[in-house]
């Protein structure tokens, strides 16, 4: 992303990479990880979100997809944002 940033920034054009945490999709929500998670109870742990909550909506990522792609985030780019409810920050 870096590398694309700094190419494509003479010509105006922004990048930036969005890295949310577990999302409310099939993705995350279905019968395989519900079989994982019932077979390493462990695991619910190491997943967990410092906020306390247990996944996030598809409705919150794409907010702050719009709001990269706003006028209000003109001057933002080269940044990865974590849309993960401070998971990484654990």
């Amino acid at each position: 992303m870096r590398t694309f940033a700094n190419w494509l920034a003479p010509q105006n054009i922004r990048v930036n990479t969005v890295h949310p945490t577990g999302v409310n999709t099939p993705m995350v929500m279905n019968d395989a990880m519900q079989k994982y998670l019932a077979d390493n109870p462990g695991m619910s742990d190491a997943l967990k979100n410092l906020l306390p909550v247990e996944i996030v909506q598809p409705i919150d990522i794409s907010n702050a997809i719009a709001w990269l792609v706003s006028d209000e985030a003109r001057y933002v780019t080269g940044v990865t944002l974590p849309v993960d409810a401070g998971f990484t920050a654990r």
